[in-house]
């Protein structure tokens, strides 16, 4: 079983605006429930099906595997619940460690959170001054929370 430990921020100012490359992200979920999250991300030319387990802390498992563009994108049009997620993610290198901060398009406009992957729970890592307050326990900023519950209604 693969783990996943990502811990999540909300930005302050735009400074991170001109940092990285922005690449559009699409994903729609197969499953939305808590207990499983089934997710087909096309990220450019690359797609992937992403399987993960209940988020403890700032751990949960997760499979993710590699799947034709084309499948992904059938998938993505017939059989994905609705809304897709889309989204501009930057992969930002900082303090040795790469952040990936996303700006959320559509119903969820307006939402931009900064992501980053550890080895550990306790790992400790370097935050840059556009990172402000912790979201990593908060459900309303979960992908899959946002094609029920958008950042517009909130």
């Amino acid at each position: 079983m693969g783990v996943e430990i990502e811990r999540k921020f909300l930005l302050r100012g735009d400074a991170w605006r001109s940092l990285g490359q922005p690449v559009l992200l699409r994903q729609g979920y197969l499953s939305s429930q808590r207990e499983r999250v089934v997710r087909v991300r096309v990220e450019g030319e690359r797609a992937t099906l992403t399987i993960k387990g209940v988020s403890v802390g700032a751990s949960r498992g997760e499979w993710e595997y590699a799947i034709p563009l084309a499948e992904a994108e059938q998938l993505l049009d017939g059989l994905c619940e609705r809304p897709l997620v889309e989204k501009y993610r930057r992969r930002i290198a900082f303090g040795g460690m790469v952040w990936e901060v996303d700006e959320f398009l559509g119903a969820n406009a307006g939402l931009v959170v900064a992501e980053i992957e550890l080895a550990s729970e306790q790992q400790a890592f370097a935050k840059p001054d556009w990172v402000g307050e912790e979201v990593t326990e908060d459900a309303r900023y979960f992908n899959s929370s946002l094609i029920k519950h958008p950042y517009s209604a909130w």
